[in-house]
């Protein structure tokens, strides 16, 4: 089985909410009193010229309050 990411690093805090309304704006909101927010990324096969992110991801960058870390994952 494999491991989730707060088993493998139970040294870093995590904290869990449900919310209800639009993403981004529930992103942005939790991230108002963070001191990193971070997001994945998808890799997607193909010949790209330059970082690719979707629409939730790009908005979390141009508009959260706090550094943000873009992790790519498959």
């Amino acid at each position: 089985m494999p491991r989730t990411w707060c088993d493998k690093y139970p040294v870093v805090g995590v904290a869990r909410a449900l919310t209800e309304g639009h993403l981004l704006d529930a992103l942005l909101d939790a991230a108002s009193g963070a001191g990193l927010v971070v997001v994945g990324r998808r890799r997607r096969p193909g010949p790209h010229i330059g970082p690719r992110v979707g629409p939730v991801t790009h908005a979390v960058l141009h508009h959260a309050a706090c550094p943000v870390a873009v992790v790519p994952h498959d």
